[in-house]
């Protein structure tokens, strides 16, 4: 079991419920799953962009990426419908729980005059999506292989209700916000 997802069950999960003052266990915010995207407007007219994403976002994730396509057709892009456009990866289980130890610990200190995330990037149903400019801040990626710095977008879904719930968890588990 990864040690974050330890730690939740042991001390943070107990400590929500008496935050909150939750009567049922399962009213208790978890997350559900992480979602990695990345968008590619460049891979339409080179398409090895896009396959370098791809690898590169299987090393950062630990699992195959699929490949986005578009769904509509945008003539001043040159876009047709159906052309691949980027790709995106859903972690569940351990390899959320991995991913998110790997963010909170490795990947976000490393980020140039780092002073913290948003707060404010939740949706309202206490999901949290957080946008990185380079994605080259994961230790998995060769900075001299790389042949061009792509961003990333990362959806941190959990069961809770509000986004102060929301913020209440990810804090816990490490998360660090500036507000």
């Amino acid at each position: 079991m990864s040690q974050l997802k330890e730690r939740y069950e042991t001390e943070i999960a107990p400590q929500l419920q008496e935050q909150f003052s939750f009567k049922n266990p399962y009213q208790i915010p978890r997350l559900e799953k992480i979602v990695l995207n990345m968008g590619l407007g460049e891979a339409i007219q080179n398409m090895k962009i896009l396959d370098t994403a791809v690898e590169e976002l299987k090393a950062i994730a630990g699992q195959k990426p699929v490949i986005t396509r578009a769904k509509k057709s945008i003539a001043a892009f040159k876009l047709r419908e159906g052309m691949p456009i980027g790709c995106m990866v859903t972690l569940r289980r351990k390899q959320m729980w991995d991913f998110l130890n790997k963010l909170v610990n490795i990947a976000l200190p490393r980020v140039r005059d780092f002073r913290g995330i948003s707060g404010k990037a939740f949706d309202g149903n206490g999901n949290y999506s957080l946008g990185i400019k380079e994605h080259i801040i994961f230790p998995e990626i060769d900075y001299d292989k790389i042949d061009k710095i792509k961003g990333l977008n990362v959806s941190i879904v959990t069961t809770a209700k509000t986004d102060e719930e929301g913020k209440a968890l990810l804090k816990l588990l490490g998360m660090p916000f500036k507000n």
